[in-house]
């Protein structure tokens, strides 16, 4: 059977390491690339096309599950495991319809990471214990039809406003994404009329809220 090719995008490099070191010791798996963040993960998933990624949900400049959503976009066929601090149903949700194969808490048991890869190998879903699938079932029932939190926006508008909520200014967006400044004002004054917001801390409120952004990471309101 050829080894599982797997990239693993965490934006702390001792947790990298740590993680890095168990998937050395299981056999099947080769890990061919590390990312610290979703953009350097995005462009190495293009260059190395792992079969799987380990992705951590909290990452700056692009999270997680903003990450998650173009590559499963992209690449139909590839699986990606969420790694996360968070047991919480909500996150676990935006995950699982961004097309996440597994969510997996960071403060697991060692032997829970071995078992993860193995149950999304062969093509199920893997939710750590204490995120209830049943729960999960439950949410996704009551919610319906109902689009995600933030699916009122764009892409590039979800790219935007984690930025944002980052303490990036307008200048630092514009050139971090090389485009103009009035081309990222646009994009702002876009985002508070989507949302009815009409300040900064209310985005950035906002931002932690849905999970573009950890609360600890945003600036002081």
């Amino acid at each position: 059977m050829n080894a599982t090719r797997l990239l693993l995008a965490d934006d702390h490099a001792l947790v990298r390491a740590g993680i890095r070191s168990l998937l050395e010791k299981m056999t099947g798996v080769e890990v061919v690339a590390e990312a610290s963040d979703g953009r350097e993960a995005l462009e190495l998933i293009k260059k190395k096309l792992p079969n799987l990624v380990l992705m951590d949900i909290a990452m700056p400049g692009l999270n997680g599950l903003e990450a998650l959503a173009r590559t499963t976009k992209e690449f139909t066929a590839m699986k990606v495991i969420i790694l996360s601090m968070h047991a919480n149903e909500e996150y676990a949700l935006q995950a699982l319809r961004a097309g996440a194969c597994g969510y997996l808490l960071k403060d697991g048991a060692v032997a829970e990471l071995e078992l993860a890869l193995r149950v999304v190998a062969r093509g199920e879903t893997y939710l750590s214990p204490r995120i209830s699938k049943r729960v999960i079932d439950g949410y996704l029932e009551r919610l319906g039809n109902q689009s995600a939190p933030g699916g009122l926006l764009t892409a590039r508008q979800r790219e935007i406003l984690q930025l944002i909520a980052e303490g990036q200014s307008t200048k630092e967006i514009a050139f971090l994404l090389g485009v103009s400044v009035k081309t990222v004002e646009a994009h702002r004054a876009q985002l508070m009329l989507r949302l009815g917001i009409h300040d900064v801390a209310g985005l950035v409120r906002y931002a932690m809220r849905v999970g573009l952004v950890p609360p600890e990471e945003g600036p002081p309101a």
